[in-house]
């Protein structure tokens, strides 16, 4: 196997440096989450950052099906809460339980202005991504 990209490292000890020394705003790259199929055939982006109010859809794990809203995202440990997958102390207080972002799927996004314009920004790139692959050298 040749490594393909060359400006990318795969040494193990420094993903795991990049990944837990991550600033807030890489770690809100990383916690992306897919789109569902619409909204990917809407905006031709397959994934976008997590955020609160997003409704998701949990495709792994305990709570696999589950469809709610999103609650908080929690940088800091890497985990997205929902509102209904919660669990019950002992004492019968309610708590959220932490969810991997890549373990939903996105099927309503909180449209703002600024996500806007990130989702049309993504979209013009692609689409001159794919023209310019589309021109050909004589």
């Amino acid at each position: 196997m040749v490594k393909i990209n060359n400006d990318k490292t795969s040494s193990r000890r420094k993903m795991r440096k990049a990944h837990f020394g991550a600033t807030s705003v890489e770690r809100r790259e990383r916690m992306a989450s897919a789109l569902s199929a619409d909204l990917a055939l809407k905006w031709k982006v397959n994934a976008m950052p997590i955020r609160s109010e997003d409704e998701v859809k949990v495709t792994r794990g305990k709570f696999k099906g589950i469809e709610g809203k999103v609650t908080g995202v929690y940088r800091k440990k890497y985990v997205v809460h929902v509102e209904k997958c919660t669990r019950d102390k002992a004492n019968g207080q309610t708590i959220p339980v932490g969810i991997n972002a890549s373990n939903m799927v996105i099927t309503n996004l909180k449209m703002d202005k600024c996500r806007r314009a990130i989702l049309m920004r993504k979209k013009n790139e692609k689409a001159e991504s794919r023209g310019a692959g589309l021109t050909q050298v004589d």
